[in-house]
């Protein structure tokens, strides 16, 4: 397991689109926005060893301070050198976001490897990624502990809460809430074919909760898919009412940005929302 605590960001870059130019500065340039129609900071927290690369994570702040997408950064690498062998939990690690990210709900990333994918493994068989931002703090998710706590497993949210078309996995959720990781709802309406088939299982967006609070949001891609070096974004479904003020994310994408040689995994379209 990779832990790090949030650190001052290393680095960061203004984009500026200004009279149909683009321009990409790094820290310490100087800048006369007069002219400018928006500009945007990304702000990058500590890189952490992932195969034989990089994970990084992200987020990205406008001109008037809030943020605008959050994301994790993948180096090409880090495909390579992986695990091969299933752990129980599965390979971690853990990515602490920078502390510009703090108008958003979401506190780190846990980043999953699953060399063998999920059951049942004729559809979720192929090795993947699971990129689980998580709203509570690291400390909070380990002590997830559904034998010793099952009051608290076996709390879900109320409807209002939950994205339509989503559903706690089929079973007891007590039994369902994995440790140090919490409870997966999944999106009814996306349906797979076995591995190798036309229609295999590629990508999907799950939530996940404990003790009655949504406490992560979570993109998932297979390996296989990310070397095709895919372009994707699909919108997220959005629930009724929300548990927590803060900006949370209308999107989520996949891509391969060529420039740095990046997957480049992202929640965006960033709302404001308040509890209710």
């Amino acid at each position: 397991m990779n832990i790090s605590p949030p650190r001052t960001p290393r680095r960061y870059t203004v984009v500026v689109a200004a009279l149909g130019a683009a321009v990409s500065l790094t820290s310490g340039c100087a800048l006369n926005l007069a002219n400018a129609k928006w500009y945007t900071t990304t702000y990058s927290g500590e890189a952490q060893t992932v195969g034989h690369g990089t994970a990084r994570p992200y987020v990205i702040i406008d001109q008037d301070g809030n943020p605008t997408e959050v994301g994790v950064r993948l180096s090409a690498t880090a495909l390579d050198g992986l695990p091969t062998e299933d752990t129980v939990p599965p390979t971690e690690t853990i990515l602490e976001f920078p502390k510009q990210a703090k108008a958003t709900v979401f506190n780190h990333v846990m980043l999953n490897w699953y060399s063998h994918g999920r059951k049942p493994a004729e559809i979720f068989g192929e090795p993947h990624f699971a990129f689980h931002f998580y709203t509570p703090d690291h400390h909070t998710v380990m002590d997830i502990d559904p034998k010793l706590h099952p009051d608290r497993a076996g709390k879900v949210p109320e409807k209002k809460y939950i994205a339509p078309d989503y559903i706690s996995e089929p079973g007891n959720p007590v039994e369902m809430t994995k440790p140090q990781m919490g409870l997966h709802w999944i999106d009814t309406t996306r349906h797979f074919g076995p591995v190798g088939s036309a229609e295999e299982f590629r990508e999907v967006f799950v939530y996940g909760s404990h003790d009655g609070r949504l406490i992560f949001q979570e993109p998932l891609a297979t390996r296989k898919w990310l070397l095709t070096k895919p372009t994707f974004k699909s919108d997220i479904r959005q629930p009724q009412e929300y548990q927590r003020s803060g900006y949370y994310p209308t999107f989520y994408g996949i891509k391969y940005d060529a420039a740095t040689n990046d997957y480049v995994i992202s929640l965006g379209g960033m709302r404001m929302r308040k509890a209710t």
